[in-house]
């Protein structure tokens, strides 16, 4: 379910937990709002199943919020003999560039070979055993081969290009920082999603919209917890509408006001990630399915670090063995990643000694390109759900996905062990058929070519963008921020829009005074339809102005000012609202603001 933000404060009722507490049974309970939880939330309503989501913090706060931002065939996996998950990455990547691809873009990825054919006896050793032994350098021998079963996985409905080597001479003329002792680079095409977050939000939504124009077979809120399984009729639980009917019952909790309810549903699943043991032991069924290891990464403000890319993510093996990154994003420069075994009794948060390896690793591909700790604008760390490992060595640990079932009260818990980003839709659709044959259902449709909510309708080229940007510009909405919302929200930037100019007369819509990126009635839209819990979700999750460094003082008075009104912020709460921000940001991103005297 992700880290837990630590405030609790109180709140106005909100809609998306009145519509749990009112109707208090569902054929399916999803504990987990990241990807996984999520996509399995839209399958399954739009197979028509009554279904309802909760999620402790906000959706994709944890492991799905805290990824590399790829999404990747796993070429790596090849090493692991993990061929199936190589073939369904590769084949959902491809997909992902067609159904989301407001969000999902192609990537070129290079990798700097400094060998020919280093790690050829290692390397079946490595397959076998699974485990790192003394690290040798894979040379270009093994990475040919390696691209090459790649592009083979590819070639069904293939989007991307196939790969690409180049000698010294000629890598070096394309990508001059490189380290002048390389002697190969080879280049290939994966994805990325520089919006996590709200590719999660719009695969949440499609989901509600699914359940009917009321929601009423589709119910999803974050900020909700499960504390156990219900011993009756329901520790405080007020309002109306008792938990009824057959199935396991559950205890509840709105993690803004602190109000226990009872729920029942014929299936629970529990798709918490790294926490998956800790919520089955909620449940009264300790399992010891998870072993997660946790990944850190850092985020630069560094323009000749992101002109050394080429536009490209430099993708490597460093002098340890593990799989690195240095990745350009918009402006910035995103760095990792670590993956060493996690204690879940701490915070999954960077490190100085990881900051010093990512120092490392950027050194070891770009020597004369110098970083230092006052260019970082945000770090962050998530725990990966992966499976119990034992002595496998962290990056040799499956990332594929297994569904574990167990008998309860009334019905049956499905646990989701392991899953990873780019295979979500698959993972959900899998998923989906389990819990649809628990239930003596089929399913009607395939979610495998079905539009994600701002990709419906997305222009398909440079042209057709601008196109798109200079049909919604008007008066007072410059081409630059029609372009922000077009790429904040997709093709749903044209409900947003409606929305901005449906302002009331006497309050027409501005831009904010601490950035461009914002406007008054776009935080009111967010407020209305985007299940805002705290103000620090719209700075990490419904924008990306704190992963660019950009949250000040004046941003989160004037943020936590306008969310006030429709969120029914008093000055205590608004108050609060502002601390916890600061502590979130400097607590698990490294991130200190000081905030202004209101």
């Amino acid at each position: 379910m992700g880290q837990k933000d630590s405030a609790r404060t109180p709140a106005n009722d909100r809609a998306s937990v009145q519509k749990l507490r009112t109707r208090r049974h569902a054929q399916v309970l999803i504990i987990g709002g990241g990807i996984n939880g999520v996509g399995t939330f839209r399958d399954l309503a739009l197979q028509g199943v009554d279904v309802a989501l909760v999620e402790r913090g906000d959706y994709c706060q944890g492991a799905s919020g805290a990824s590399s931002h790829m999404i990747h065939g796993g070429i790596r996996y090849l090493e692991n003999g993990e061929f199936r998950l190589v073939r369904e990455s590769v084949v959902e990547r491809n997909r992902l560039l067609r159904i989301a691809p407001h969000y999902v873009k192609p990537l070129q990825t290079t990798i700097p070979i400094f060998s020919t054919f280093s790690g050829v006896l290692a390397a079946p050793m490595r397959f076998l055993t699974h485990k790192q032994g003394k690290p040798t350098e894979r040379g270009a021998f093994l990475i040919k081969l390696g691209l090459s079963m790649y592009d083979f996985f590819s070639r069904d409905g293939g989007t991307v290009p196939r790969h690409q080597f180049r000698g010294r001479k000629r890598a070096l003329a394309e990508l001059p920082r490189l380290h002048p002792g390389i002697k190969y680079a080879a280049t290939y095409f994966d994805a990325s999603v520089h919006n996590p977050e709200r590719l999660t939000l719009d695969v949440l939504q499609d989901g509600e919209k699914a359940g009917g124009a009321d929601s009423h077979l589709a119910r999803a809120s974050n900020y909700v917890s499960l504390v156990s399984l219900a011993g009756g009729n329901g520790n405080g639980a007020a309002g109306t509408g008792a938990a009824t009917g057959s199935g396991t019952t559950v205890q509840l909790r709105d993690e803004l006001t602190g109000e226990v309810f009872d729920f029942t549903a014929d299936v629970i699943v529990n798709t918490t990630g790294a926490w998956v043991d800790l919520t089955n032991e909620a449940m009264g069924a300790a399992s010891s399915f998870m072993g997660g290891t946790k990944g850190s990464h850092i985020v630069l403000d560094h323009p000749e670090l992101l002109a050394a890319c080429g536009g490209r993510e430099i993708f490597f093996e460093h002098t340890d063995g593990r799989i690195v990154l240095i990745y350009p994003m918009g402006d910035r420069v995103l760095v990792g990643t670590t993956d060493v075994d996690a204690d879940m009794a701490e915070d999954a948060v960077c490190t100085e000694e990881e900051i010093d390896y990512f120092f490392d690793l950027i050194g070891h591909v770009f020597p004369d390109v110098t970083v230092d700790r006052g260019q970082i604008v945000y770090t962050f760390s998530g725990v990966r759900p992966l499976p119990k490992h034992d002595a496998t060595q962290p990056g040799f640990v499956s990332r594929d996905y297994r569904i574990e079932r167990r008998a309860a009260a009334g019905g049956a818990v499905l646990s989701l062990v392991g899953g990873k980003w780019t295979t979500f839709r698959a993972l959900a659709e899998h998923l989906s058929n389990d819990v649809l044959a628990e239930l003596g259902m089929e399913r009607k449709l395939s979610t495998a070519k079905l539009a994600i909510g701002g990709g419906a309708g997305f222009p398909d080229s440079e042209d057709g963008v601008q196109r798109w940007i200079k049909t919604h510009m008007a008066a007072g909405r410059d081409a630059d921020r029609v372009t922000g919302l077009l790429t904040r929200y997709g093709t749903r930037a044209e409900d947003v829009i409606r929305f901005l100019d449906a302002a009331p007369s006497g309050r027409p819509d501005r831009l904010l005074h601490s950035t461009r990126e914002l406007s008054t009635r776009e935080l009111e839209f967010m407020a209305a339809h985007e299940q805002i819990g705290h103000l620090v979700d719209v700075l990490i999750r419904r924008t990306s102005l704190a992963f660019r460094g950009l949250v000040t003082g004046e941003l989160l008075n004037e943020v936590a000012d306008i969310l006030s009104g429709p969120l029914g912020w008093d000055a205590a709460r608004r108050a609060k609202e502002i601390d916890h921000a600061q502590e979130v940001l400097q607590r698990f991103h490294g991130v200190r603001v000081h905030s202004l005297v209101a």
